[in-house]
C-alpha cells in the first residue's frame, strides 16, 4: 500500500515512528509536514496528505497533530476524504467499518506511541462495511460539496 503521512511539529516524533513500522512493513510511505520539532502550522501538512488520498495517489492518509483533532477538521474540508481522530483501537476499528474513513488522525499529546502504533495497524487492515446502512451513509457524506485538489492552496 502506499500511505502518505503528515504532521506538525507536535506530532514530529510519532510520524517519524510510525513511518518506520510502515516501511519494515513493505508499505510505500512519503512524508510530508514538519521536518523537526519547530513550529509548523497543521493546516499545511492536513492539506498535502487530503490532496494525495483526494487524487488517489496513496490508499490512506496519516496525521498527526497534539490532539488530532485540528487535522481532521482541516482533512475534511476536502471532498471524498473522511479522515476520523481516533483514540482507541475500537475507535479506529469503527471508522474504518462504519465511516469508511481514509486519513487516520492521532493526537501525539494523547496517545504513546504504542497504542498509536497499535491504533494504526487495525486502521489499516480493517475493510470497509458493505452492509447498506454504512454504505448509504458514507454516499450521503461523499455527495457534499468540499475543497477539490485543484483548488487547494497547498
Amino acid at each position: 500500500m502506499t500511505i502518505v503521512l503528515g504532521s506538525d511539529h507536535a506530532g514530529f516524533a510519532l510520524r517519524r515512528i510510525l513511518a518506520a513500522r510502515l516501511l519494515d512493513e513493505g508499505h510505500a510511505v512519503r512524508e510530508y509536514g514538519a521536518t523537526d520539532e519547530s513550529a509548523y502550522d497543521y493546516p499545511d501538512a492536513a492539506c498535502e496528505v487530503a490532496v494525495r488520498v483526494q487524487k488517489g495517489e496513496a490508499d490512506f492518509g496519516i496525521l498527526v497533530c497534539g490532539t488530532g483533532i485540528g487535522m481532521a477538521i482541516t482533512a475534511n474540508k476536502f471532498r471524498g476524504v473522511r479522515a476520523a481522530t481516533c483514540w482507541s483501537e475500537d475507535a479506529a476499528r469503527l471508522a474504518r467499518e462504519h465511516n469508511h474513513a481514509n486519513i487516520l488522525c492521532i493526537g501525539a499529546r494523547l496517545i504513546d506511541p504504542e497504542l498509536a502504533i497499535q491504533i494504526m495497524d487495525i486502521f489499516l487492515s480493517t475493510p470497509p462495511s458493505e452492509e447498506e446502512r454504512h454504505v448509504r451513509r458514507v454516499r450521503k457524506i461523499n455527495e457534499l460539496p468540499g475543497v477539490e485538489a485543484s483548488e487547494a492552496p497547498c
